[in-house]
């Protein structure tokens, strides 16, 4: 799920869901809580939930609606850059699914007039090809890409596409011994990914008002290496799966985690410029939705000048809707 600057974000990313069901029946369905028995985001025992920052390793029907990001920008201006966006994951079958997305941008430059507008739109593919429940393991490969010229130019939409293949994990360690009991709702996943631009150089032309002539602004677009993994540790997983210590809602559906993304330019006079974020939260999981949050730490001058935030509302639509728009088109058990 695409890459903004200064603020990373996980490959595939979002699009506005043009259809929504009945407000009723939506909001009925999402409160009515049961006794934790997800179905998104499993291996064998293990509930990975959706991160904030790194996309996860699942092929799933989800929605984010809304995530929210802001971020103090590390350029001369001092702009604070803050998007909302919406993606929307369907699964093709029980191991495919497509994502897209879109995000609107707010610039808000030190001093003067903000501007504001819509990026690019996002396609992705994922293929999830490896699963171990005992190990709680999990490999997929995915493919996203940002199609230029489709968003505002104003907000730094780029004319030029962007193509990023992937491979995503993830780990939990319930398989560790019973002497490391406490160890086991740890759980990591991430990705790592290359971003190949479909222009290497951007030419921009324009006329020096003083000598009367022409001159060419040369912005050359690096392959970019993508990077990124978050730690987990699972209330949930502790409560039901090694010792109930007695937490009670709604702290025991909570996953403390921390995230960490980067990027790091591969070639075009930028290589080595890494820029990324460490990002500390917390997500609430219920048994239809998700609530996070994360404080925004940016590593570097480079990525940003002030620490920001991230939060997202994350809907699960295999759980919300698993008969009809929340199952696999094809092969659907």
């Amino acid at each position: 799920m695409h890459k903004r600057e200064p603020l990373n974000r996980s490959i595939f990313a979002p699009i506005i869901l043009r259809r929504v069901p009945p407000a009723i029946a939506f909001f009925t369905a999402l409160f009515v809580l049961t006794d934790n028995a997800f179905s998104h985001g499993f291996a064998g025992k293990r509930f990975f939930p959706a991160t904030l920052s790194t996309d996860d390793p699942f092929v799933a029907d989800e929605l984010s609606l809304p995530t929210v990001s802001s971020i103090l920008a590390s350029d001369e201006a001092g702009a604070r850059d803050t998007e909302v966006s919406v993606d929307i994951a369907k699964r093709i079958t029980p191991d495919f699914g497509i994502e897209a997305g879109e995000t609107f941008r707010i610039l808000r430059p030190r001093g003067e007039r903000s501007v504001n507008g819509f990026g690019n739109v996002e396609l992705g593919a994922k293929y999830e090809f490896f699963e171990n429940d005992e190990h709680e393991s999990i490999l997929s490969l995915g493919l996203g890409v940002e199609v230029g010229g489709t968003g505002s130019e104003q907000v730094g939409a780029d004319g030029f596409s962007t193509w990023t293949p992937a491979l995503f994990f993830g780990k939990g360690s319930g398989d560790l011994p019973q002497n490391l009991s406490l160890l086991r709702p740890l759980a990591i996943t991430g990705l790592i990914g290359v971003t190949i631009p479909s222009s290497a150089s951007t030419r921009t032309f324009s006329i020096n008002e003083e000598t009367a002539t022409s001159e060419v602004d040369v912005e050359r677009h690096p392959n970019v290496l993508q990077y990124g993994f978050a730690v987990e540790y699972s209330f949930i997983y502790l409560q039901e799966q090694v010792e109930d210590i007695g937490l009670r809602a709604p702290f025991d559906h909570l996953i403390p985690l921390v995230e960490f993304s980067f990027e790091t330019p591969l070639n075009r006079g930028q290589r080595g410029q890494t820029t990324g974020t460490i990002n500390p939260g917390v997500i609430w999981s219920g048994k239809y939705f998700q609530v996070g949050a994360e404080a925004v730490v940016p590593i570097n001058s480079r990525t940003g000048s002030d620490v920001g935030f991230i939060a997202q509302l994350h809907f699960y639509l295999d759980d919300l809707f698993p008969q009809t728009i929340g199952r696999p088109l094809f092969g659907a058990k």
